[in-house]
């Protein structure tokens, strides 16, 4: 039997948010911004020249690759 991570829209969006939260205590980013809409939520990564805002699936792929990687390193 699985144990999954999330399960809808909503758990995915609360596991990319611990992951952004653990990108930013590793140093990786310096910050992250989550715009909570009714039916979903956006992340904001603020970069040198513009801001990327992704959807939660995406947010998590790339917060899980940015944690994951940095691990690695360890």
């Amino acid at each position: 039997m699985s144990n999954y991570l999330f399960h809808d829209e909503n758990t995915l969006a609360e596991k990319a948010e611990e992951l952004g939260k653990k990108a930013v205590k590793l140093g990786i980013i310096p910050s992250f911004i989550v715009h909570h809409y009714p039916d979903s939520q956006e992340f904001c990564l603020p970069e040198e020249h513009n801001s990327n805002i992704l959807t939660a699936p995406e947010a998590y792929m790339k917060f899980k690759k940015l944690v994951d990687s940095a691990l690695s390193q360890v």
